[in-house]
């Protein structure tokens, strides 16, 4: 019987052209993202070329031999598809840098509890309390306007306000939801004497700044701002976590100087002092302005975060292991033994944030926050992260936001993958003293505050100046 004659079989030219396309679309679109030096690139262009005429000439080749290099190639088109995928995504993530110059300020509209107000509508003509303390307020008023004309009258702090409805001189107030919560710290009863009605949310302009610098060549830092909350991330809310990281790419040093959530310094703009966490509930760049100012130095670019944000990026990466100096349990539930601790994102969170199971209250608790940013950096240039990268990306994006715009970070990726270096870190933490002051967002009731030890700021801003120094 005649055998089945292959030479003319369409099915591998079309291999073959599938093959030439998915490489060329490989090519051009990891030039196009930039993170791979050119000496890496050029070589993989190489391997892929001659990889592919080899295929591709057995595939074309009169003959029946072929089913080796059918199997070759389809592997080898699978695996470029693979990559196409990760480079979109990559494309993708990389678009949705740079800077954000808007703050999403999310409002409350309260009444007494024991009111009959039910809708906003009931507020026609009413007497109603708005804090104004440093935002522009039109943006607020002009949304309220949609639905309801109401008298303002203005307070300039979160105690005045409270008070004005807990005795009645005003019907309803309208605060922002940060400011809300803090009113519920201070007074746990205000919860259950008051009542929301209406929630709205505005965006507002806030002020962008930018220092750039050659990251390749010269030492830059880097504020971390951690936001006390869940969900969008334009979001206004205290800042709990304050690191800023300097580095040294020449050197290949790191520093890490964390600064208490509670420290009491003078907030930029404000002409007043207040706890560092009220800093970033006017946007990130009121928190970097300010501790630019305590630190005498200039950082270049920050990165905000908040509570979602680290949950979903710390089980992309699959887990940290965190080295706990106490054995304790959280407030919220969860335990941790002295020595090792393998992590998931929620338990990562609750250790990142608990600080009443200590002595030294939200000092332990800064080092542990400078203790999880360093597993999250290793696990994340550790090379076995390639095959969840894509779960990195994915849990990234959309949960922070930064100044530095793509190219910044790709020259810097770029650096790590031609000369993976080895990183030499080092961790400080700004100490202080418990005191109780009078702050900007509370004019009327004296706060737990940190007061700063002048000599651990010194320490830092020295130990900063070495790093740029070299």
């Amino acid at each position: 019987m005649k055998k089945k004659n292959t030479t003319n079989n369409p099915f591998f030219k079309y291999l073959a052209f599938v093959l030439i396309l998915l490489s060329l679309m490989f090519l051009v679109l990891i030039y196009f993202i930039g993170i791979l030096p050119i000496d890496y690139f050029l070589l993989l262009t190489a391997i892929i070329g001659v990889t592919d005429i080899i295929l591709v000439y057995r595939l074309l080749k009169k003959g029946r031999k072929k089913i080796l290099s059918s199997i070759i190639s389809i592997i080898i088109s699978a695996l470029l598809a693979i990559g196409i995928v990760y480079e979109i995504n990559t494309i993708d993530f990389l678009k949705m840098l740079g800077a954000t110059n808007y703050l999403t300020e999310n409002y409350v509209v309260l009444v007494l509890d024991e009111s009959t107000y039910k809708d906003i509508t009931d507020l026609s003509n009413k007497d109603v309390g708005f804090l104004e303390l440093g935002h522009d307020s039109s943006p607020a008023k002009k949304e309220i306007a949609k639905k309801v004309i109401v008298n303002y009258e203005l307070y300039d702090s979160t105690t005045t306000i409270r008070d004005a409805l807990l005795n009645r001189r005003v019907e309803a107030i309208i605060l922002e939801e940060t400011y809300y919560a803090m009113i519920n710290e201070e007074e746990e009863s205000f919860s259950t004497q008051s009542r929301v009605i209406y929630r709205f949310s505005v965006d507002v302009e806030i002020e962008e700044i930018q220092n750039n610098v050659d990251v390749l060549n010269q030492p830059f830092s880097i504020y971390i701002s951690g936001i006390d909350t869940y969900g969008n991330i334009s979001s206004a809310s205290r800042s709990d976590v304050n690191i800023i990281i300097t580095i040294n790419p020449k050197t290949n040093k790191i520093l890490l100087t964390t600064i208490p959530r509670d420290y009491y310094v003078p907030l930029h703009n404000k002409g007043y002092s207040d706890k560092l966490t009220h800093a970033g509930i006017f946007g990130v760049t009121t928190s970097q302005k300010t501790i630019e100012n305590l630190l005498n130095t200039e950082i270049n670019y920050y990165f905000k975060v908040n509570f979602t944000s680290l949950i979903k990026i710390v089980d992309a990466l699959g887990g940290i292991s965190v080295d706990s100096k106490y054995s304790f349990t959280s407030v919220d539930g969860y335990y941790y033994s002295k020595g090792m601790n393998k992590l998931n994102g929620e338990k990562t969170l609750s250790f990142a944030r608990e600080r009443k199971a200590f002595f030294e209250g939200d000092r332990t608790r800064g080092q542990n926050q400078q203790d999880v940013l360093i597993a999250i950096l290793n696990k994340a240039t550790d090379p076995s992260i390639i095959v969840k990268y894509n779960n990195l990306l994915n849990a990234i994006e959309g949960n922070f936001v930064t100044n530095a715009d793509n190219k910044k970070i790709t020259d810097f990726i770029k650096m790590q993958i031609n000369e993976n270096p080895k990183w030499e870190i080092e961790s400080i933490s700004l100490d202080g003293f418990d005191a109780y002051e009078y702050t900007y967002t509370s004019k009327n009731m004296q706060l737990y505050v940190m007061k700063p030890d002048i000599k651990t700021v010194e320490i830092a801003k020295e130990k900063i100046k070495e790093i740029y120094k070299g």
